[in-house]
C-alpha cells in the first residue's frame, strides 16, 4: 500500500494551531509580520531583514497600478454580484498571466537558468534574445505600454536590494539581458516592474515557481481598494456604457 502524503506546512488540534512548527497564537500573531509569515510559508523559514525589505518592497510594487484589466473585472463583476466580494476579486485576479502582472515568472525561469548554468552571461544573453526574436516573442520583463522610456520602479527596486544587501547575480543577469535586447532590438527597452522583482525574489531564495503566486497575494491587496470603491461609485455601469457606445453593433447582412 502506497504511503499516504504529508503536509508540513500546518495543523490544528483543540487547543492550538501550529504553522511550519510554530505556534501561531505565541510564536507568529504579533511578533512576525504579514510579509514574513508569507516567506516563512513559500521558502519554509523565516527571512533576514534585508530579504523582508526587499519582499515587502515588491509586494507594494505590484499592488496597485490603476484601472487596469484586473481592476476593470472586479468593478464589472463586483456590480454584477454586489453580496460577493470574493468573486469580484476572484475574477479580477484570473487575469493575472502572461500579459499582466504574471510575467515575472517567465522572466525568472530566464534568469535562473542562465545563472544556474554558470557559463558566459554575455553569449547566454545573446542565445536568449535571439531565441525569442526567431520566434517572435516578447521577452518577459521587458518593455511597458506607458513607462517609456524607462519604467520608474526598477531602479528604486534595484537601490532597495542593494540597500538591504541582496543584489547579486540576478540583478546583474537581468542588466546585461537588458544591454542585449536593447543592441539586437536597436532601441531601448526598458526593464518593467516584474522584471525587476523577479530578480529581486530569486535574489532572496524564493522558487521561480512562487513568483506568480506572489503576484496574486499582491495585486488582491489593490483590488479591495477598487472594490470599495465601486461601491461607492458605481464605475462599473459607467464603463459597461461607455464599451456599449464606443463598439457599435453592425449587421452582418449589410
Amino acid at each position: 500500500m502506497a504511503e499516504l502524503p504529508k503536509t508540513n506546512i500546518a495543523t490544528s488540534d483543540a487547543e492550538s494551531i501550529t504553522v511550519r512548527g510554530r505556534d501561531l497564537v505565541n510564536e507568529l500573531m504579533g511578533r512576525h509580520s504579514y510579509t514574513e509569515v508569507l516567506y516563512f510559508l513559500i521558502a519554509g523559514r523565516m527571512p533576514n531583514v534585508g530579504e523582508t525589505r526587499v519582499l515587502d518592497a515588491c509586494l507594494v510594487t505590484l499592488m496597485e497600478h490603476g484601472l487596469t484589466p484586473s481592476a476593470i473585472v472586479t468593478r464589472l463583476v463586483a456590480d454584477n454580484v454586489p453580496d460577493e466580494p470574493q468573486a469580484a476579486l476572484a475574477a479580477g485576479l484570473l487575469t493575472v498571466g502572461n500579459v499582466f502582472v504574471g510575467t515575472m515568472e517567465g522572466c525568472a525561469r530566464i534568469l535562473k537558468i542562465g545563472v544556474e548554468t554558470d557559463g558566459d552571461a554575455e553569449a547566454y544573453c545573446r542565445d536568449v534574445v535571439e531565441a525569442h526574436r526567431q520566434e517572435r516573442r516578447a521577452l518577459p520583463g521587458f518593455g511597458h505600454p506607458i513607462h517609456k522610456p524607462d519604467d520608474p520602479r526598477p531602479p528604486r527596486l534595484f537601490a532597495i536590494a542593494a540597500e538591504a544587501g541582496c543584489e547579486g547575480r540576478y540583478i546583474a543577469l537581468l542588466k546585461i539581458l537588458s544591454a542585449e535586447l536593447d543592441r539586437r532590438a536597436g532601441r531601448h527597452l526598458t526593464i518593467n516592474a516584474t522584471g525587476a522583482i523577479a530578480a529581486l525574489l530569486l535574489e532572496i531564495g524564493l522558487p521561480a515557481e512562487s513568483l506568480r503566486g506572489i503576484a496574486v497575494v499582491s495585486r488582491a491587496g489593490g483590488l479591495v481598494g477598487h472594490l470599495l470603491e465601486e461601491r461607492a461609485t458605481h464605475s462599473g455601469r459607467a464603463i459597461w456604457k461607455l464599451v456599449d457606445d464606443s463598439i457599435p453593433y453592425e449587421d452582418p447582412e449589410a
